[in-house]
């Protein structure tokens, strides 16, 4: 693969949005199958408790993962402004030191708040400063519109950090040893992103573009730390208010929630450098968000089919949440949708929008930690709060004009 980027380095830039969507479809789908198919065996070999604690701390790491999300974003549009790739791939590593370190001080407070182990929140976390070097290599490609090249990165890492835990538990780990091979996967994915880009980190005259770049990572970071935030803060709660068993039972709803969040992730990829062109930007945004609509009509229907399966497919444990799973890909739609609202955000430089899914993040927290004490009160707050940070972000989105960065 390596040879045949470095051969055809525009060529996926010359495709079609629909033929660079399918491309990008396919690798974030083969990343994705793999990403929640572990949860498959997880939930049949694992007891509730374990299980819970499995699929918390992977929903942590992606919290603590934020800024891997916003130096994708900031990788992709400065590379669209011509910017060094060598001085971002400097500014990534920064980044990756720092969140390093906020990983290793937020280890003690998690376990004493999720009750987890420290064995399995700590390999959790160390993965998080090894998210921001792939995005990096990823956010390149992106920028580039190499698009071909960038689904098969997506692809593989998927591969490459989904087969250790996966093979750990068939050996018959537990939680702790599987979150260590997520670990060792990680580690895998970042060599194989490193192979795939260096033909590409070059040098160029960016004057001022750390104290730029630095600020735009950070105004995108609490961009996608809303994002992520309002994606995880029922599963994270979810230890909180439920019981133990409980709180496993609606760690498998929230599946099809990150089904549904994830299936059209391609879309936002695409899209992205079209929304930070002013001539193109608003209407990127509006067919975005209509062909994510029909997306996430399709899931939530698929869930309510499919639900009635979870019984006889993971288990008898899990039926309370066999007729949810609907609710759970309505939220999953809905925080779709967000995502590329809060992408056309830092695409524009226009990052305040994020004040709107932050005040309802708050709300839902509230009521939450006050009423939500069942698996379907949960659910349900979670995807009434999903749908009405979506609708009010995108309203809100769509009425700003691309600012120059």
């Amino acid at each position: 693969m390596t040879t045949w980027l470095r051969r055809r380095p525009r060529a996926a830039a010359s495709g079609s949005l629909v033929s660079s969507v399918g491309q990008v479809a396919v690798g974030s789908m083969v990343a994705n199958v793999c990403a929640y198919f572990v949860h498959l065996p997880a939930s049949r070999w694992l007891s509730p408790d374990q299980y819970g604690e499995f699929a918390v701390l992977l929903q942590a790491t992606l919290v603590l993962g934020v800024p891997a999300l916003a130096i994708q974003a900031v990788t992709a549009r400065e590379v669209v402004a011509g910017r060094s790739t060598r001085s971002l791939v400097r500014l990534g590593a920064v980044t990756a030191v720092a969140v390093a370190v906020i990983a290793a001080v937020a280890v003690w407070p998690f376990m004493t708040i999720a009750h987890t182990g420290l064995l399995a929140t700590a390999a959790a976390f160390t993965v998080a400063p090894l998210l921001v070097l792939i995005s990096v290599g990823q956010g390149i490609l992106q920028g580039h519109q190499h698009f071909r090249a960038l689904a098969w990165v997506i692809g593989l890492v998927g591969v490459a950090r989904t087969m250790p835990p996966l093979v750990a538990l068939a050996l018959g780990g537990q939680a702790a040893s599987a979150l260590v091979a997520t670990m060792l996967g990680a580690v895998a994915a970042v060599g194989l992103v490193v192979t795939q880009v260096r033909s590409l980190v070059v040098d160029g005259d960016d004057v001022g573009l750390g104290r730029l770049s630095a600020r735009s990572v950070m105004h995108a970071s609490q961009v996608q730390l809303v994002l992520v935030t309002a994606t995880s803060v029922d599963l994270l709660l979810s230890r909180v208010v439920l019981s133990e068993n409980d709180s496993g039972v609606y760690a498998l709803g929230t599946v099809a929630a990150k089904v549904a969040y994830w299936l059209p992730q391609a879309v936002g990829l695409v899209v992205f450098p079209r929304l930070a062109d002013a001539q193109r930007s608003a209407s990127a945004l509006r067919g975005a968000v209509i062909v994510l609509l029909g997306l996430s009509a399709l899931t939530s229907v698929g869930a309510a089919i499919g639900g009635p399966l979870v019984p006889i497919v993971i288990g008898d444990d899990y039926r309370p949440v066999a007729g949810l799973l609907w609710l759970f890909a309505i939220g999953g739609g809905a925080m779709a949708v967000l995502q590329v609202a809060l992408l056309a955000a830092i695409a524009r430089h226009r990052t305040r929008v994020a004040a709107i899914p932050w005040a309802v993040l708050v709300v839902e927290v509230i009521v939450i930690l006050t009423v939500a004490h069942s698996v379907v009160g949960l659910a349900t707050v979670a995807a009434v709060c999903a749908v009405v940070s979506a609708a009010a972000a995108t309203v809100a989105t769509m009425r700003l004009p691309v600012r120059p960065g």
